[in-house]
């Protein structure tokens, strides 16, 4: 049976011309009692300003040792779009239009989204594809009619260049090419996919149900994932991801989806194992927040409170993050993404 992209009716549009602080409309888009807490309000209000003083004057962000990158400067818009900031609207929507300047600056002819220090290529268009997708959604370009019809145009390519590079096998990897495919870099094109076709772009549902199978294969008998089909043990970054991918993809009730869930409370429920150390820590915690946020009740009760306490006492004094591998802007945009997500702001997020 076809598995479609199930398109959501947004529960709250937010237009450039409405209110920015608007909450929305309906109960299960609203934070519950309890999930908002006075030290998860400073946390962020922390964080937000961090990583809006280290944006640069051309709106990029750079990351480290990668230069300025599509992929962190999609992130650091999101999360500031997760406090409700829009192209130039609210306290930071002045650095999410020029984060979104940036981006449409780096549209190539053939879709791709990728700046100069573009490493792993596919990682940043996905980031940057979903980036467009909520802001198209949320503002259909907003007032500036010029900036509208670019953000469309490079939307459309963009997602025609995800539908084009997908593999034999169902999935997508590094580069533009249908060679090869893994779990992580699938995760991303299915994100972006999902929310361009919640904004109202045509995607096809071929390419949608292709990936589902090709993540269902990579779920290994103990319900974790595997990197990439050949071979490979279990983690619980990538594991994350392969949920959510079935989510995102449309599938919500599924016995593949039960044991992922299963796999990552047992290795990874937060506080119960040392985890910050490890490699992956704040991409796998990006991935199963959402997909514990999906699956809902007492799953995403367990584990919001477990990872909203470990993320708030691992903040830094100056509202930053840390991420010894990609770099603070990456920890701290993750982080954000990660907290605000009881605010059910961007349309990626919502029921």
């Amino acid at each position: 049976m076809s598995v479609r992209l199930a398109v959501s009716a947004l529960a709250c549009v937010l237009t450039v011309g409405g209110p920015v602080s608007a909450q929305p409309s309906t109960a299960q888009n609203n934070a519950a009692e309890g999930e908002i807490t006075p030290e998860l309000e400073r946390a962020v209000s922390a964080g937000l300003r961090a990583i809006a003083e280290s944006q640069g004057e051309d709106g990029a962000w750079e990351a480290g040792r990668f230069g300025k990158n599509v992929a962190i400067t999609a992130l650091a818009c999101i999360a500031l779009m997760a406090d409700g900031n829009l192209p130039g609207r609210g306290v930071y929507g002045q650095q999410v239009e020029r984060g979104l300047d940036f981006i449409l600056a780096n549209s190539t002819e053939n879709g791709l989204l990728a700046a100069d220090a573009a490493n792993g290529p596919m990682y940043g268009h996905g980031f940057a594809t979903l980036f467009l997708g909520e802001v198209y959604g949320m503002t259909r370009g907003g007032p500036d009619t010029a900036r509208a019809r670019r953000l469309h145009e490079a939307l459309v390519r963009a997602v025609r260049l995800i539908e084009r590079t997908q593999n034999e096998e169902g999935g997508w990897r590094y580069n533009p090419v249908p060679y090869d495919a893994d779990v992580s870099v699938t995760i991303c094109q299915i994100m972006a996919l999902r929310s361009a076709r919640n904004a109202g772009i045509e995607v096809s549902s071929v390419v949608i149900d292709r990936a589902v199978e090709y993540v269902r294969r990579c779920q290994n008998p103990d319900g974790g994932f595997k990197y990439q089909l050949e071979s490979g043990a279990s983690a619980w970054p990538r594991s994350a991801a392969g949920v959510a991918s079935l989510f995102y993809a449309g599938i919500y009730t599924d016995e593949a989806i039960d044991r992922g869930l299963d796999y990552l409370e047992t290795s990874a429920l937060p506080g119960r194992a040392n985890l910050q150390s490890r490699a992956h820590y704040h991409y796998g915690h990006y991935y199963a927040v959402q997909a514990m946020y999906l699956a809902g009740g007492e799953r995403w009760s367990r584990w919001w409170q477990a990872v909203r306490e470990e993320m708030v006492s691992s903040q830094n004094p100056d509202g930053t993050w840390t991420d010894r591998s990609v770099g603070d802007t990456y920890a701290t945009a993750m982080c954000l993404i990660v907290l605000q997500m009881p605010k059910r702001y961007l349309p990626i997020f919502q029921k």
